[in-house]
């Protein structure tokens, strides 16, 4: 198995905004075990923004001191090769926010989901927010319709499945997600982990625990049960626990 470190939202560095995530991010850098890591940020889902780049430079390499790369796919020709060593040579892939269903089509266009299921094998760091969350689940509750239609609902997609359950983001300031996260759990048995803002799940082989940086933000696991949704908060301890009772009905 491997390390996943998947956050409900958050932000990092804005000028409006202080860094919400910083407590977290740097327990993705202790699970490299290595003072300045080589860390890759894939931008696919917010079409390799260069805004979002700057700022994740600043608060990943400046401020924590890792050693950042990225991986563009937009205006740039890559072979399989050189994604390959991109990936592969990471200590800490980190996928950003934006639109899931368009970043998950591109990576199985050009072979990356296949890849980073082998960055996941070789123990490289997993991690993202908001897309970069779901995009490590089988399944997700994502807003990838509104970025051509702002008024459009929320979709069901699909992710690499490294994490047998369905991911829903946002959970606590997006007012749609916890209908639609209900939705979905009734069409898919199995358990769905529901984050809030400055929330993550943090997976390391057969064990997980929650980190939190705000303290009202929970993780939450739900599912269906006889005809019965059950919403459960998670505790943060920092003990890990069994995976297994995380997604087990």
């Amino acid at each position: 198995m491997g390390k996943i470190v998947a956050i409900g939202g958050g932000e990092i560095d804005r000028p409006e905004h202080t860094a919400e995530t910083t407590e977290i991010d740097k327990r993705i850098l202790e699970l490299t075990g290595k003072d300045h890591p080589c860390f890759l940020f894939i931008p696919t889902a917010s079409s390799d923004s260069d805004k979002y780049l700057a700022r994740v430079k600043k608060h990943f390499g400046e401020t924590l001191g890792c050693k950042v790369e990225v991986l563009l796919l937009f205006n740039e020709k890559i072979n399989k090769t050189t994604l390959r060593n991109k990936i592969l040579n990471a200590d800490i892939v980190y996928v950003g926010g934006g639109n899931t269903l368009k970043m998950i089509n591109i990576w199985k266009k050009l072979g990356i989901d296949e890849i980073l299921k082998e960055a996941y094998e070789k123990d490289i760091v997993l991690s993202g927010i908001s897309a970069g969350s779901i995009c490590w689940f089988r399944k997700g509750s994502s807003d990838s319709r509104k970025f051509i239609n702002p008024e459009a609902k929320l979709i069901e997609v699909t992710g690499l499945g490294l994490i047998d359950a369905v991911n829903c983001p946002h959970y606590d300031v997006e007012s749609d997600r916890k209908d639609h996260l209900k939705k979905i759990a009734k069409n898919n048995p199995g358990v769905c982990v529901a984050m809030d803002d400055c929330c993550a799940l943090e997976i390391v082989d057969d064990k997980y625990r929650v980190i939190c940086t705000k303290p009202s933000a929970n993780v939450y696991r739900t599912y269906w049960k006889d005809n019965q949704y059950f919403e459960e908060v998670l505790d943060k301890t920092i003990q890990m626990k069994p995976l297994n009772d995380l997604l087990s009905t």
